[in-house]
């Protein structure tokens, strides 16, 4: 934990004291001392934005529009969009791998001479 100020230390007292016996209980189980009650709170996931200034639904629903327009989807599909969406938006390795992974295969088949991806599932 940073250390506090002695405005932020008199500030934390404070509030320690006007709180409920069962809340100082939680405090008094993590520690006193571990206790921050400045703590900044994580990014919520639905605000949340890539470089485009997109959402992470905003993305989603941008792309399942368009696809649906060429492509019958399904739920797994649009599950699968989500995760994907997710995993850029976050900057997940994995997901890098995976687009990494699509665009070279593409390059390789045409290449080849074999056209494009097949994804006609049988």
């Amino acid at each position: 934990m940073p250390a506090l100020t002695p405005e932020q230390e008199e500030q934390k007292r404070l509030m320690y004291d006007k709180m409920s016996p069962r809340r100082r209980k939680f405090i008094d189980k993590i520690g006193y001392d571990n206790w921050d009650p400045f703590q900044i709170p994580f990014e919520p996931m639905d605000i949340r934005r890539d470089e485009t200034n997109r959402t992470i639904e905003g993305l989603v629903k941008q792309f399942l529009r368009e696809r649906g327009q060429q492509i019958k989807v399904g739920a797994s599909y649009s599950r699968g969009a989500l995760e994907v969406a997710m995993g850029i938006v976050n900057k997940d390795e994995r997901y890098r791998a995976m687009y990494d992974f699509c665009v070279w295969y593409s390059e390789l088949l045409r290449r080849e001479g074999k056209g494009e991806m097949n994804w006609e599932w049988k």
